[in-house]
């Protein structure tokens, strides 16, 4: 009997090892797929998360290039082909006193973003580059939910206008729907920019020429004669921005002057005339002088030489 047990235990033994082997897998075995199934929903939620989130993107990349015309014509290509666009663009030729450049203000697709920039960084040498991301996931909300109110609200006053049954209600209903619809495009159109600036990032480009264009040299008598010209005409054209800054002054002192002239000779025309007053006053008639009451004294002769002794008795 003892024997029997012995063997059945023998052959059991490795039997329930099995077992209990089994079920300590699969217990394991089925914790995994609880847990894989907990991370993978975390994921999904987080990817739902960055999904909603809303970024606008603005930066500036400025580049030293060999032709800045053809490199601008380049990089436009290359965000039209992505379907970007460019909003501005601006070149300038080079000059005695400048090189050449161009500006572009490109938007990219937020999600080709870093490719492009790297293939932008590409055409020319970097020399500065920056971007920064605005979250504006909280504004796009808020004005969601004010849209879906002010639609709400909308709807509500097509419904009393409906049933309005005097003109003054109709009127006052009327004046109301007028205002919240004003409202509702408004806000409607701030968020189809914000829209827009999420969905295009906003990107600067400059592009320098590492040189300055040379001056063309003065050669011989007909090069002289042509910077002669030229020079000449420089200094007339100076002369004529100075004359026409102060031409205006000068009209103006003129016409000033010239009232002022006419008011001092009205000034003169009006004055009476000024009677000559002597300033002794007059004697009186008994000390009036006449030749027959001359005071004595020495005889008076007129100027000129003596008359000869017996002029006037010539002898006989």
């Amino acid at each position: 009997m003892r024997r029997l047990w012995l063997v059945l235990l023998v052959v059991a033994l490795p039997a329930l090892l099995v077992t209990g082997c089994s079920s300590s897998s699969t217990s394991s075995g089925s914790k995994a797929p609880v847990a894989a199934a907990g991370q993978n929903a975390a994921g999904a939620k987080a990817a739902g998360a960055s999904a909603d989130r809303q970024v606008v993107t603005d930066g500036s990349v400025d580049l030293t290039v060999t032709d800045p015309r053809e490199t601008a014509r380049a990089a436009a290509a290359l965000v039209e082909s992505i379907g970007g666009r460019v909003d501005a663009r601006t070149e300038d030729a080079a000059a005695a006193g400048h090189a050449a450049s161009a500006h572009l203000t490109l938007r990219i697709p937020a999600n080709q973003v870093s490719t492009t920039l790297t293939t932008l960084e590409g055409m020319g040498t970097l020399q500065n580059v920056s971007l920064a991301q605005t979250d504006v996931t909280g504004t796009a909300q808020d004005l969601d939910a004010r849209i879906g109110a002010m639609k709400i609200s909308v709807q509500r006053l097509e419904d009393l206008m409906s049933k309005a049954t005097t003109s003054a209600d109709l009127v006052a209903a009327e004046s109301a729907l007028n205002d919240r619809q004003m409202q509702l495009e408004s806000m409607q159109a701030q968020r189809s920019l914000l829209a827009n600036q999420v969905d295009l990032a906003t990107i600067r480009l400059g592009l320098y020429s590492p040189g300055e264009a040379p001056a063309k040299p003065v050669d011989g008598f007909w090069g002289g004669l042509v910077a002669g010209w030229n020079s000449l005409v420089d200094a007339v054209g100076a002369g004529l921005v100075v004359l026409g800054v102060l031409l205006p002054w000068l009209v103006f002192f003129g016409l000033l002057g010239f009232v002022g002239w006419l008011v001092v000779r009205q000034f003169r025309r009006w004055r009476p005339a000024k009677h000559q007053v002597s300033s002794m006053p007059p004697l009186p008639p008994s000390m009036a002088m006449s030749p027959l009451s001359a005071p004595p004294g020495p005889p008076y002769y007129p100027a000129g030489p003596p008359a000869p002794i017996g002029a006037d008795h010539p002898q006989g």
